[in-house]
């Protein structure tokens, strides 16, 4: 496996996202301001669609919020070692309990959204988006595969989803040394399609940006493929009201709407 960030190894016109896709790399703790503006850390896989809801939050309601992206492990991590931060929406909700059982939250907040993956592959790529991940495994035998991209699974929910994808399919280990792995989702989005990869698995969330979109191809892979990305959202201790009233917010019909417009499925329970 290869982390893989220079944008000089991308197609110049697909530099685009490149540059979107950079404001939701995880923040190092110590730039994080300390509270001038109530902060909300997010799974990289919201980053267009809470920063609509975020949009119209603002207009609604007047209060002004910091959006931070980043993968769900890190954020777990730094939340523990005292982060300013005042509301986490995680991928996974696993991290989310494990805050809760350390004392750090208020509750175990709610259930938001249910995620999903699929195949991406660049316009020109060699490989297709297919969600059965059959082209993918003659790639590999034929040669054509030179680099895929996940994020990593060893702190990123959708990277952890992409591992089960491809250990269901028989890839996993077929495959170790050609992925290319991003710090979060929105990176491993960024190296499929800018033609650092031939393609990645990526969050439905981000290829439905029409940015992303216009770039390549897209293919879902089957829900019972891997785990669920139960995506739950917790408030941290004593955060100040707008975050509470935007934690609120997130759950009304017409952030719903936007969430679901972006390819998320809203949880039954």
């Amino acid at each position: 496996m290869a982390a893989l960030s220079n944008p000089k190894l991308m197609n110049p016109r697909r530099r685009r996202f490149a540059r979107v896709a950079a404001a939701g790399l995880l923040l190092p703790l110590a730039a994080v301001p300390a509270a001038a503006v109530p902060t909300v850390a997010a799974a990289s896989d919201l980053k267009f669609a809470l920063e609509e809801v975020a949009a119209r939050f603002q207009r609604d309601t007047g209060h002004e919020l910091r959006l931070v992206f980043g993968s769900s492990g890190n954020f777990f991590s730094q939340i523990r070692q005292g982060a300013p931060f005042h509301l986490f929406l995680s991928a996974d909700e696993a991290f989310v309990d494990r805050l809760a059982d350390a004392g750090l939250t208020e509750g175990r907040g709610r259930l938001y959204a249910v995620g999903r993956i699929g195949v991406l592959v660049g316009k020109g790529s060699p490989v297709k988006a297919d969600g059965e991940l059959k082209d993918l495994a003659q790639a590999l035998k034929d040669g054509r595969l030179r680099r895929f991209a996940i994020a990593n699974p060893e702190h990123a929910p959708y990277g952890a989803r992409a591992r089960e994808a491809l250990q269901h399919a028989g890839l996993w280990q077929a495959i170790q040394g050609k992925l290319v792995l991003g710090e979060n989702i929105s990176q491993a989005t960024q190296f499929a399609t800018s033609g650092a990869t031939d393609g990645g698995i990526v969050a439905l969330s981000l290829a439905l940006v029409p940015s992303v979109a216009q770039l390549g191809d897209f293919a879902l892979i089957p829900a019972q493929w891997h785990q669920p990305l139960r995506q739950r959202m917790v408030l941290l201790k004593d955060p100040p009201a707008p975050i509470r009233a935007f934690y609120d917010y997130l759950s009304t019909p017409n952030s719903q709407q936007i969430m679901v417009r972006y390819g998320f499925a809203m949880p039954r329970d």
